[in-house]
């Protein structure tokens, strides 16, 4: 078997995992429609790879998804290298996106947290300050979940271990989310 081979049966395998997760995707969803209709806003943020899944989430709320329709308050907090490098200089790379989320955050916005792994640190700072500050979250993680599990309010788990498979996966539960929320506002 080629590796090209491998790594489509490996797809396969897991994106065929995450039909079950269709009630926590259905949540995650209504979470964040009920979010923008009532005025408020997402924050996103993730690292490396998920940060560009994340960068891609925001524009489809903040452009369009597939039709054109309003546009809505998304922000990716990976997106300023300014911002991050000071607090990284400032406070520590682990608080790049809780002093964010302080910043920008007010309750009735939904966090949308993004790892592969499950523990980054500043992933774990910015849900547990989402938490503080009365905002809801959804946490998109890979593997078992790592420390972030049952940080937040919704979450997607895709279990590969493979962070290739767990990034494709996160990508379709992101769209999935588009889509849903889409076609019910």
């Amino acid at each position: 078997m080629s590796v090209f081979e491998k790594a489509v049966d490996d797809a396969v395998a897991s994106l065929g995992q995450i039909r079950q997760l269709e009630p926590a995707l259905l949540q995650a969803a209504d979470l964040v429609r009920s979010c923008l209709v009532g005025g408020h806003k997402l924050l996103v943020c993730g690292n490396g790879g998920s940060a560009a899944d994340g960068a891609d989430f925001a524009t489809e709320y903040t452009c369009r998804f597939i039709r054109d329709r309003k546009a809505y308050p998304a922000i990716n907090l990976a997106a300023c290298g300014s911002l991050l490098t000071a607090v990284g200089n400032d406070y520590g790379y682990e608080q790049s996106f809780s002093r964010q989320v302080e910043a920008f955050g007010k309750s009735g916005d939904v966090l949308v947290a993004i790892s592969t792994s499950g523990n980054s640190p500043n992933i774990l700072l910015a849900l547990a300050r989402a938490r503080e500050m009365g905002l809801r979250s959804v946490a998109l993680l890979g593997k078992d979940g790592g420390k972030a599990k049952g940080l937040a309010d919704v979450e997607l788990i895709v279990s590969s271990r493979v962070t290739a498979r767990v990034q494709e996966g996160h990508k379709f539960l992101l769209h999935s989310i588009c889509e849903q929320v889409e076609c019910a506002l």
